[in-house]
């Protein structure tokens, strides 16, 4: 029997609940466990999301209707939201649709190539730090925040990157292979959108396509001069193709400082990241202008 969305809500809820005494009671291997079963509950909260959109999950990453509106109504106010979906919403489908952190830029061409409402980029100026500041007031309240990227070496937010919560650390590591192989992520991701799009008989806009273009004219056998749109397909296997070659390097740097990040960081710290040392030092001696 399929759990329903208000049971698996319910579930997250315990699970916090418990993650909380765990890490008051400093019971690493119960902590590591709830962890493990929060994934997994917020892993069945996304797929019963996409279900109850739609056969297939297609309507959660297809283009949304415009929301509908009464003449001479006046326009309600709405909290930091441009139409009817809120920005962090916006950002959580552009970034579950790349697959990998990704910059406001990136993140706001890549919603606007597939869904119909825009998404400003400079409305996510103040959004990591207002997700920051509701998780550490609130806990894992939300099945999902979204976050920041980690640098490998100091564990620190990735410059203008964004994430999600419900990646696993290693996910959200940035490493010194990693802006490329997130790249060749970002491209199989939009490659794979524009094929269910084609499958379910919505053909993809002309901006995704444009998006599309421009990852594979970066990958190596990406490209067919003489096609007028690049193939998909095409371009999943080129970019897998060139993943392959850094992937295992890669994986090993972001495995190594995802284990240090978990060993060293606390909670919000290991989704916002450790603070700078610049702001470190000016805590501890009160002597830094």
């Amino acid at each position: 029997m399929a759990v329903s969305l208000e049971e698996l809500e319910q579930r997250l809820s315990h699970l916090r609940t418990e993650l909380r005494g765990a890490v008051r009671a400093r019971d690493k291997a119960e902590t590591t466990r709830i962890r493990r079963a929060l994934r997994e509950a917020e892993a069945a909260w996304e797929q019963a999301l996409e279900s109850e959109a739609g056969p297939d999950g297609e309507e959660l990453l297809a283009e949304p209707p415009a929301p509908s509106a009464t003449a001479g109504e006046p326009r309600r106010k709405e909290r930091p939201t441009h139409g009817a979906i809120p920005v962090r919403e916006q950002v959580h489908q552009a970034l579950t649709l790349l697959g990998a952190p990704a910059s406001p830029k990136l993140i706001s061409s890549t919603y606007e190539a597939f869904f119909t409402e825009p998404l400003v980029a400079t409305k996510l100026a103040s959004l990591r730090r207002d997700e920051e500041r509701s998780f550490t007031a609130q806990g894992y309240a939300r099945p999902y925040y979204i976050c920041a990227a980690l640098t490998h070496d100091r564990l620190v937010p990735a410059r203008g990157l964004l994430a999600l919560s419900t990646w696993p650390v290693e996910r959200r590591i940035i490493g010194p292979l990693s802006p490329r192989t997130d790249f060749l992520t970002h491209a199989v991701g939009t490659a794979e959108q524009i094929q269910r799009l084609t499958a379910a008989g919505h053909p993809a806009p002309d901006t995704a396509w444009r998006l599309l273009r421009r990852f594979a004219l970066t990958i190596p056998g990406a490209v067919d001069a003489a096609a007028s749109e690049p193939d998909p397909a095409r371009v999943i296997a080129a970019a897998q193709a060139e993943a392959a070659v850094h992937q295992q390097e890669d994986d090993q740097q972001r495995r190594a400082a995802a284990q240090r990040a978990r060993s060293q960081l606390a909670d919000v710290q290991q989704l916002f990241g450790a603070p700078p040392m610049r702001d470190a030092l000016r805590d501890a001696s009160g002597t830094l202008p």
